[in-house]
């Protein structure tokens, strides 16, 4: 995946309503970031709601340029057509990206959760807490972002452990 030089890594948190996106970048061992938010895609039709993912998405590779993408995996709940919906909209997000010649990588929550804090089974809060630690930031993030970034760096994290980042 990575070389020895800077990387830009964009993380994503699918959602069916609200996916979040965050960018990290990798220089050496300095954690910077560049930008977050999120897609909202509510009150349209579930065709529009992909197309609006994968267009909004694709904005979002086209104006940063990252490097690598990584996703949250899909975590099957009780409700299979949640799951689906959320399938269909990660794959949008990943069509977006791969769509562009970016390598992807994909991270369970709690490998994401591991990598962040230290404990595959930490709460939202704590997660959240660790980002805005690990990058600086001040304020509160909304959840979709705060997540996004998460996948960011966990793939940092695992890149780095892998003898990627020196």
């Amino acid at each position: 995946m990575a070389g020895a030089g800077p990387r830009r890594v964009l993380g994503i948190d699918p959602g069916s309503r609200i996916t979040g996106f965050g960018i990290v970048d990798a220089r050496g061992r300095e954690l910077v970031y560049i930008a977050s938010g999120v897609i909202r895609v509510e009150g349209r039709s579930f065709p529009e709601r992909l197309r609006a993912i994968f267009e909004q998405l694709g904005e979002v590779v086209d104006d940063y340029r990252p490097d690598e993408t990584a996703i949250e995996q899909v975590f099957v709940r009780s409700n299979p057509d949640s799951a689906l919906k959320l399938g269909q909209a990660r794959g949008a997000a990943i069509c977006a990206c791969v769509g562009r010649n970016l390598p992807l990588a994909e991270y369970t929550a709690s490998m994401v959760k591991q990598a962040v804090t230290g404990n595959g089974a930490a709460a939202k809060d704590q997660v959240q807490y660790m980002v805005r630690t690990l990058l600086g930031l001040r304020g509160r993030l909304r959840e979709d972002a705060s997540d996004a970034l998460g996948v960011a760096l966990c793939h940092i994290h695992r890149d780095r452990l892998a003898g990627y980042f020196q």
